[in-house]
């Protein structure tokens, strides 16, 4: 009975600290680079960039909303007018944040999603990065 009681205990604080732990925006809100359109992906992240095919704010703009659209995501820093913002999304369950940054470079859109904790992320930021891209349907030019 202890062990279980010590199992539940130790699962809380984990949980807790997922959750509660704070995020340093600067850390995240970097421009992510890209100089063609490609899809990047790596353990625990996503790059994809895309040309644009309208004026950089209104793909912006664009993405904004559907990413404060997307369940438990946030503006985390950043702006249209900044030309670049980074977004946090957590998990359902546990509160995982995972952070977006979103940029235009030249004529080509960037997004780039990534986790805060662990080293895989069973490809939820590919499918969020990639349902993103789909929203935007013709702002952007399929890869």
């Amino acid at each position: 009975m202890r062990i279980l009681i010590g199992l539940i205990v130790v699962l809380a604080a984990l949980m807790l600290y997922v959750r509660l732990a704070p995020t340093d925006s600067a850390l995240w809100h970097k421009r992510p680079i890209a100089t063609a359109p490609t899809d990047t992906l790596t353990a625990g992240s996503f790059l994809a960039a895309r040309q644009i095919t309208a004026p950089p704010a209104q793909v912006l703009e664009a993405v904004e909303k559907i990413a404060l659209e997307t369940p438990r995501t946030r503006l985390l820093a950043g702006s249209v007018a900044e030309g670049m913002m980074t977004f946090q999304t957590r998990s359902r369950l546990w509160g995982f944040p995972d952070q977006t940054t979103v940029a235009i470079d030249g004529d080509l859109l960037v997004i780039y999603g990534r986790l805060r904790f662990g080293q895989a992320d069973l490809g939820v930021n590919k499918a969020r990065v990639e349902s993103w891209l789909t929203a935007l349907g013709p702002l952007t030019e399929p890869l």
